[in-house]
């Protein structure tokens, strides 16, 4: 069993991660009755997708039963278009059928949309009512699920209805990555690639070593990278909880990567791939500013594209893109706020790059 312990003071938690459910399962039941004596008795509505359920609702389910916990489930349809308001007045009214109270609790079981639909349920019903993330895509493993950032979309802009609200611990099955397809498999790469470029050279330079063996999915390799990635993402995290300045650094290429989502509606482009061409402009961005070197900035390229993740901007229109990015949340007093390479294994946050900077590097990713 491999373990990560999210630290936060009293909102501590820990992620587990092994490639069985059984090992899994009862590294959390004994933490959690440890950390509140008994759960026998209490209700849990586990929120799944259609595609999950068919996969692991039934282990999970029959897990949280034998603890003494009457479970129900509301499976919704997959996609990013389940992160809204009105899938989520869908919810709240299947957990007051369900009778579920403060003391109740909400499982995610799912990818990153799942995780942030169902941790926004479990912040805002009644206030707040504890929830468990189990992650089944390798980018909610190493990304969405950490950290206890949950929202739902608004039709103009993404994530900007939501709220910090940390689980009570996480569970990471790194054998439900294998039913992943090659698409989903690359898209959680690029947040792995992501946290070498911004903290951890050493850690990039693992990832370049073993990216063929990551490739086939070998558990062992893949655990050692989602644990390192957990432990880089964890430690941001226990610094800035809730973003008020390192955790930025984070977004790397969601920038761009959130506008290429939005002005192709988010149906065309997964969440990794939008992050990988988002990286890529905001590479090309810290090259035009000479923040890094044009080698440094062929090594991400390098290892994006032997990842199988788009380095090519789409023939999208620049001002759409400008008119996505000046949604951003992350903007301060209308500026557009990048996160930029400037070293492997380092990145800061710029507020002031000119807008004949960002359209250079617009055009500059789709000559790749």
């Amino acid at each position: 069993m491999i373990s990560v312990w999210v630290e936060l003071n009293d909102k501590s938690y820990p992620i587990f991660l092994h490639d069985n459910w059984n090992n899994l399962f009862q590294e959390a039941l004994v933490y959690l009755c440890r950390k509140s004596c008994s759960l026998r008795g209490k209700k849990m509505l586990i929120i799944t997708d259609e595609n999950v359920y068919d996969l692991y609702h039934n282990p999970v389910k029959q897990a949280f039963s034998s603890w003494g916990i009457e479970v129900v489930t509301s499976v919704v349809p997959p996609g990013e278009s389940s992160k809204s308001l009105q899938q989520a007045e869908k919810l709240y009214t299947a957990a007051l059928q369900a009778n579920l109270d403060r003391h109740s609790l909400i499982t995610a079981l799912g990818g990153g949309v799942i995780g942030d639909l169902a941790g926004f349920i479990a912040s805002t019903y009644m206030r707040g009512i504890p929830f468990i993330q189990i992650p089944t895509s390798l980018l909610a493993q190493v990304d969405s699920s950490i950290g206890g950032k949950v929202a739902v979309n608004h039709p103009s802009a993404k994530n900007v209805i939501g709220s910090f609200y940390q689980p009570e611990c996480v569970l990471m099955n790194v054998a439900a990555l294998k039913t992943l397809t090659g698409r989903e498999f690359s898209s959680g790469m690029a947040e792995l690639i992501k946290h070498g470029i911004i903290r951890n050279e050493a850690f990039l330079t693992w990832l370049e070593a073993n990216q063929a063996a990551l490739a086939a999915r070998e558990n062992s390799l893949l655990a050692q990278a989602i644990h390192r990635s957990c432990e880089i993402k964890s430690e941001i995290v226990k610094r800035d909880e809730r973003e008020t300045g390192l955790r930025a650094v984070l977004n790397f290429g969601h920038t761009v990567g959130h506008a290429i989502e939005a002005a192709s509606g988010y149906e065309t482009f997964t969440h990794g791939e939008a992050v990988s061409m988002g990286m890529i402009v905001e590479a090309h961005i810290a090259r035009l500013l000479g923040l890094i070197s044009p080698e440094y900035l062929s090594r991400i390229l390098k290892i994006l594209a032997g990842a199988d993740l788009p380095i090519v901007l789409p023939d999208l229109d620049n001002r759409l893109l400008l008119k996505w990015m000046q949604h951003d949340k992350k903007n301060v007093q209308d500026r557009v706020v990048f996160v930029l390479p400037t070293a492997p294994g380092k990145a800061e946050i710029f507020r002031d790059v000119q807008i004949d900077v960002v359209l250079e590097a617009l055009d500059a990713a789709r000559q790749e």
